[in-house]
C-alpha cells in the first residue's frame, strides 16, 4: 500500500489547498472524502484513511482528506471573511474536480458536517453516503461558546510534553477516555513545530474571528431542511457522550426525520470525537461498506 500524498490544488480564486490523498488511484470503489472540523485539518483523518485504504470497508478505498483554507497545509486567506461555509464549499467543489470525484461517502467532522448537508442542496449526485461527527441541524449554544473561548487563543507550548499537558487542561474533561497517544495525536493536530523549535497553531489565527460574529444569546439557526436533503443517501451520526454540541434529543430527531439515519455514540469523548478508537472505526468501515459497495 502506498503512503499518503499531497496533492496542492488552487481554488476558484488561486489560493493554494491542500489535500491528503491515500489508496488506490484506479478502484471500482466510491472513494471516500473527509472533511475536518473549523479550526481541524486533514491529518485527524489518518488512522480512518490507512484502514480503508487497506481495504476494511468492502475492498481498498482511495480516501481523500481536506485543508481547508487556512488550515493545516493549505494557504491562509489574507481576508478572514472568506473563511465561510460558501467559500470552503466551492474550494471543496474545485478540490474533487481536480481529482476527478464525481460521487462519495462523506465523512465529516463538526464543520464537515455542515458542508455535506450543503452539498444536498449544491450537489446532491455527489453523495453516496454521509458521516457526520458530532454535529445535526442543530447546535448547542453552550458548545459554540465553548468552542469560541478557546480559538485562537492557546499559548504556544515549548515542547510535546507542554502542548499534551494544555490540551489536557482545556479539553481533559470532556475526553476522560483519551491516553496519552490519544492526546499527543490530538496535539499535534492542533501544534506545529517549527524549524526552529518553536510551536504555532496549524490554522489562521484571524479564523477566530468568524465566531466572534455569532450571537449567542439569540437563537442559533437551524439547518432542518438541509439536513433533510439528505434524505437519498443513508447516514451515520457519531456522537460523543460527552458532546455539549449535538445533544441527545437532536440526534434523536435526526433519526426519526431521516429514514436511514443510524447512530453510534463514543463513550468517554466530547465534541469531536477523533476518530481513532477501534469501535468508531469499525462502524464507520461497516456503514461505508453497506452505502457504497460499489
Amino acid at each position: 500500500m502506498s503512503p499518503a500524498q499531497s496533492h496542492f490544488i488552487s481554488a476558484p480564486d488561486g489560493l493554494r489547498l491542500h489535500a491528503r490523498v491515500q489508496g488506490p488511484a484506479l478502484s471500482d470503489l466510491t472513494p471516500v472524502v473527509c472533511l475536518p472540523g473549523l479550526t481541524r485539518n486533514s491529518d485527524d483523518f489518518a488512522p480512518l484513511a490507512e484502514r480503508l485504504a487497506q481495504g476494511a470497508a468492502g475492498g481498498p478505498r482511495r480516501v481523500v482528506s481536506l485543508d481547508y483554507r487556512g488550515r493545516g497545509l493549505s494557504e491562509h486567506d489574507p481576508d478572514w471573511r472568506n473563511y465561510d461555509l460558501r467559500v470552503e464549499n466551492a474550494d471543496i467543489l474545485a478540490c474533487l474536480a481536480a481529482l476527478e470525484i464525481g460521487e462519495a461517502v462523506i465523512v465529516g467532522t463538526s464543520r464537515g458536517g455542515l458542508h455535506a448537508m450543503l452539498f444536498a442542496a449544491t450537489r446532491p449526485t455527489l453523495l453516496r453516503g454521509v458521516v457526520l461527527n458530532d454535529i445535526g441541524p442543530a447546535m448547542e449554544a453552550q458548545g459554540l461558546a465553548r468552542i469560541r473561548s478557546y480559538v485562537g487563543k492557546l499559548p504556544a507550548p515549548r515542547d510535546w510534553e507542554e502542548a499534551d499537558a494544555l490540551l489536557r487542561t482545556t479539553m481533559g474533561g470532556r475526553f476522560p477516555a483519551l491516553d496519552a497517544a490519544d492526546w499527543r495525536a490530538y496535539a499535534q493536530g492542533v501544534f506545529a513545530q517549527g524549524p526552529d523549535g518553536r510551536f504555532s497553531l496549524r490554522y489562521d489565527l484571524p479564523l477566530m474571528r468568524v465566531l466572534e460574529g455569532i450571537d449567542l444569546d439569540a437563537p442559533i439557526p437551524a439547518a432542518w431542511p438541509q439536513f433533510e436533503g439528505l434524505a437519498h443517501v443513508p447516514v451515520l451520526a457519531i456522537r460523543g457522550a460527552l458532546s455539549d454540541l449535538l445533544s441527545e434529543a437532536t440526534l434523536a430527531l435526526m433519526q426519526a426525520r431521516h429514514p436511514r439515519c443510524e447512530a453510534h455514540v463514543v463513550e468517554g469523548q466530547g465534541h469531536a470525537p477523533l476518530l481513532r478508537d477501534d469501535p468508531t472505526l469499525a462502524r464507520i468501515a461497516e456503514f461505508i461498506a453497506a452505502a457504497a459497495p460499489h
